[in-house]
């Protein structure tokens, strides 16, 4: 299998809504025989919402993968050329954090653990979860999009009246994109109704 003994860092940012489609992909993962390694931001670490506590969803992670939780800059920093990844999965990905990874900014687990498989020229694959995609973010996803080793979960509007800027991954296909990014392609077609 393409994931057997592979090494996938898998970050969660603040999202919360999406976290009950991104577990079972968590799941799939591991019983697919890839090790994975959770990363999250300081969101998931501090917020609690109504989609769960910050304590739950820690300790979901820990319980799927059998790792605690990457939380720190300096933790996430080992994943460079001192314990490389083979690939990197940002899952979800708000725009918060699109932006700044965008523009080289590297202020939080996630994005360092991003930072470090880019330099190790390993695959980044990011599924978005934004509402302001369509709006000022969509120049950093066009940006992402344009970059060497960036791969996208396909992504539609979810509710294009009610939240017209707003653009989520179908995460179903991110397991496909893990995949098709181990090889160096983009799984097709990344645009896609919801």
């Amino acid at each position: 299998m393409v994931l057997t003994d592979k090494k996938i860092g898998f970050g969660l940012t603040g999202s919360h809504c999406t976290y009950d489609q991104v577990f079972p992909v968590i799941d799939k993962l591991v019983a697919d025989g890839a090790d994975v390694y959770p990363v999250v931001s300081y969101t998931v670490q501090n917020v609690d919402s109504r989609f769960g506590t910050a304590a739950e969803h820690l300790q979901v992670l820990e319980d799927k993968t059998g790792h605690t939780p990457v939380s720190s800059i300096v933790e996430a920093e080992k994943f460079g050329p001192a314990n490389p990844l083979d690939a990197m999965v940002v899952a979800p990905l708000t725009g918060n954090s699109l932006s700044k990874l965008a523009n080289a900014i590297t202020d939080s687990p996630v994005l360092m653990a991003t930072k470090a498989t880019m330099r190790n020229q390993a695959p980044v694959i990011l599924a978005i979860s934004t509402n302001d995609a369509l709006g000022l973010n969509g120049v950093n996803i066009m940006r992402l999009m344009a970059t060497k080793g960036i791969y996208f979960v396909p992504f539609g509007q979810d509710n294009p009246f009610n939240k017209p800027n707003s653009l989520i991954a179908k995460m179903d296909y991110l397991q496909d994109t893990i995949e098709a990014a181990l090889e160096n392609k983009q799984f097709q077609p990344v645009i896609t109704t919801y």
